[in-house]
Parts: C-alpha cells; structure tokens; sequence
C-alpha cells in the first residue's frame, strides 16, 4: 500500500457521514476519536476517511485546518501498516477532541494507538461474524 491519501480515499458522501454518526461505533485515544462503520463502496476501495476538528474549541478557520493537515498526515503514515489486511470496506471519520494545538508527533502517536485499537477490535469481530455467518 503506497503512502498517499488520494480523491477516492476521501469521505464526501453526506448520506454516508450520516450513517457513520448514528449507526457507527467509536472509539478513543485522547485527543482522537474514531468513529467507523462496515459499509461497501462502489469504486471498489477498502476504506474512506474523513477528518473534523471542533469549532466549538478552535474558532479560528487557520487552527482548524492546521490540525486538520496535521491529521491527514499522521494517518496517512500510518495507514499502510494498519490497513493492508483488511478485506471489509470501512468508512472512518476522525475527530479532535482536544483543546490545544498539537504538534505532528503526538498525533502520529496517538493515530498509532488509536489504530492498533481499531484492529484489536476489528480482528476480535471477524472470528465472532464467521460463526454467525456458519
């Protein structure tokens, strides 16, 4: 998996952001919420990503979109090494929580942890879909 967060990874659909907020599940590492649904896609991509930083905590548009840069970033290095197994298409949606501006490297750290996370869950949830499924 190459180290890029192009067109077709992006989360545009508002019908699919409305889903992933009231039928998704979440999950938190300080100042990082994730927040995920299964859904298929028609273009035949693994997962689509979307990021929000709170205007209610950061009311100038420049802060905003410094941490979201920052966030697109850190997931974007940390994409390929979570996300090469994965067979079900995921859409995520990745919140800032957080009240300060953080640098780079806490937010590498904490996508990180917030990822191990997700595929601890996720890895605990297939065994349990296959019996079902049988």
């Amino acid at each position: 998996m190459k180290f890029t967060f192009n067109k077709k990874e992006k989360l545009k659909s508002k019908k699919l952001i409305d889903t992933l907020f009231s039928e998704g599940q979440s999950l938190s590492a300080f100042p990082l919420r994730l927040v995920y649904i299964s859904t298929p896609f028609d273009d035949g991509v693994l997962f689509k990503t979307g990021v929000s930083v709170s205007k209610k905590h950061f009311k100038r548009a420049v802060d905003r979109n410094r941490i979201k840069r920052l966030m697109r970033e850190a997931f974007r290095l940390n994409k390929a090494h979570y996300f090469d197994n994965i067979s079900t298409p995921y859409a995520f949606m990745i919140l800032y929580i957080g009240k300060e501006i953080p640098t780079l490297m806490q937010l590498e750290n904490k996508m990180a942890q917030l990822f191990y996370k997700f595929s601890k869950v996720t890895s605990n949830m297939t065994p349990l879909e296959n019996e079902a499924d049988s």
